[in-house]
């Protein structure tokens, strides 16, 4: 709900015209006054572009509300320990968003995987070669095996009509499978699929969140390096970032996990763009929940580690964590106000 004031049209010693301020008093009594709902307010006029912003951040967050009380996520294995802050319960989610969640063992879709023949893999790979640079440097089983768990979990996200995923990754890929799933991960999000390693929900969450307001890939990553100068934060992770966010020099180059050695898992700077959102939804220690977000712009830089990386230059100081191209902190705001959890901007 948009509670909305007009301005009074003239102010000339005559009529008071709209006392629409008045009214706009009146009516967030009532509202309060009904079941205490939130609601969003707006003072100023129709031709005003603080009203366009302000009417249309919250139009994008009541459909996104609306939406995702139709998405249906997936728990693919357990958060490793110490990775508690991604972990959640279904009936929080549902509770909380009118998320679904169900649950599965990494295994079984190990077990899967292994069952297919090179034969029935064999577009799942042609697929991954098209969309990445330097496969072919990657040893063939390790290929092979990629396309083996791309053809698991694509079929699963269909057949079960999953909109997000948070994947468990290492250790159980590289000692139970030999192969990572980082860029099958990567392969799940440039197809729409929101897809978080680590098995962590609310990262995922997260990142199906801001794919919806962008209408394309985010990048999902860990804040891991402060530039006090620049002001900003590089953002990085294993691998497991979408193919369309590479570098146009570079292209989406495959490398290996920079802890096991082994490959495929994406390795590339991300493209840069103007406008950034940084967000991150998070749980606080009693249940109830919070949204971080800080704006900026990535920066054109390169490949700042082994694995994927980002850099945003925050519009705060960056002492002061899903990038999303575009700025969209007013729509998460009016959400956050929307379901009542606190803001944290910076």
């Amino acid at each position: 709900m948009l509670l909305w004031t007009l301005r009074e049209p003239v102010i000339d010693g005559g009529r008071l015209r709209l006392n629409s301020l008045t009214g706009a008093y009146s009516a967030a009594n009532t509202l309060r006054a009904f079941d205490d709902r939130s609601f969003a307010y707006l003072f100023g006029a129709p031709d005003e572009e603080r009203s366009r912003e302000t009417i249309e951040a919250v139009v994008k967050a009541a459909a996104l509300k609306k939406e995702m009380r139709s998405l249906k996520m997936s728990a693919v294995g357990h958060t490793p320990q110490g990775f508690g802050f991604g972990r959640a319960l279904d009936s929080e989610l549902m509770n909380a968003f009118g998320v679904e969640l169900e649950a599965i063992e990494a295994r079984e879709l190990i077990d899967k995987a292994k069952t297919y023949s090179d034969e029935e893999v064999a577009a799942y790979l042609e697929k991954t070669e098209k969309m990445t640079c330097g496969l072919d440097k990657t040893p063939e089983h390790n290929r092979i095996d990629h396309a083996r768990l791309l053809k698991a979990y694509s079929d699963y996200v269909r057949e079960h009509n999953i909109g997000a995923l948070a994947s468990r990754c290492w250790p159980d890929f590289f000692t139970a499978f030999g192969t990572p799933v980082c860029t099958v991960l990567s392969m799940l999000n440039d197809e729409g699929v929101a897809a978080a390693c680590e098995a962590d929900i609310y990262g995922a969450l997260s990142m199906w969140i801001g794919m919806q307001l962008s209408g394309e890939p985010v990048f999902f990553g860990d804040p891991v390096s402060l530039d006090e100068g620049e002001n900003t934060v590089t953002f990085w992770h294993c691998g497991a970032a979408a193919c369309s966010l590479a570098r146009h020099d570079t292209g989406a180059v495959v490398g290996v996990h920079p802890n096991r050695k082994i490959g495929p898992a994406m390795d590339f700077g991300c493209e840069a763009f103007p406008e950034a959102t940084v967000f991150r939804i998070g749980r606080e220690p009693d249940g109830f929940f919070r949204f971080f977000l800080t704006e900026g712009e990535a920066l054109d830089k390169p490949k700042q580690f082994i694995g994927t990386s980002i850099v945003v230059k925050t519009d705060s100081p960056a002492r002061e964590v899903v990038v999303i191209r575009g700025r969209h902190a007013a729509a998460l705001e009016e959400l956050a106000n929307m379901y009542g959890f606190e803001v944290c901007r910076y």
